[in-house]
């Protein structure tokens, strides 16, 4: 049985007058495209911790399968905003899972994308939790959720770009990488 126990996020933009190009280098900015990845959907595993990207990454062989949340977007429309994010909600309890989230849109900031991302997983914990959203509560000055008094962390990586002139595609990717 394969479980992750450790995760990292990562991002990355890529800007190329072919799409796929413009992902392979968003890929690369991420610092992941030497790896083969499989999009995975979004629980966070029991026990599982958050370490840095480098660390994760010197875990990692070239070639090897990676397993990943990732978020993208893409557009070759001169100007347009695009952004991409990748939220995650752990509970206080490390023996329960918790979920990520992948989110992307057009005309968002990055902060707002990021804010957005989170609050998706958030409320997608709270609907196995507490089996409804009625009890959640986001505490501002202690910058934690709470779910009838269960405290749950939440955080987010997240990239925003503009699309180049010319026609050239430009991808903004955001991803939770899952080390097993």
């Amino acid at each position: 049985m394969y479980l992750p126990n450790e995760m990292f996020f990562t991002r990355g933009v890529g800007h190329h007058r072919d799409k796929l190009t413009s992902f392979e280098l968003a890929l690369r900015d991420a610092g992941i495209a030497q790896f083969n990845i499989v999009r995975v959907s979004s629980i966070f595993p029991p026990y599982c911790k958050v370490i840095e990207k480098e660390k994760g990454l010197s875990k990692l062989k070239p070639g090897q399968i990676v397993h990943a949340v990732l978020s993208d977007i893409s557009t070759n429309e001169c100007g347009r905003k695009i952004a991409s994010s990748v939220g995650v909600a752990i509970p206080q309890d490390k023996s329960l899972y918790g979920y990520l989230s992948e989110y992307h849109e057009y005309g968002m900031e990055q902060a707002e994308a990021g804010d957005y991302a989170e609050d998706i997983a958030a409320y997608m914990l709270a609907t196995i939790i507490e089996g409804s959203q009625d009890d959640i509560d986001w505490d501002s000055k202690k910058e934690i959720w709470k779910m009838n008094d269960r405290i749950v962390q939440t955080q987010n990586i997240s990239i925003a770009t503009r699309g180049k002139a010319n026609g050239y595609w430009s991808t903004a990717l955001s991803g939770a990488i899952l080390i097993g």
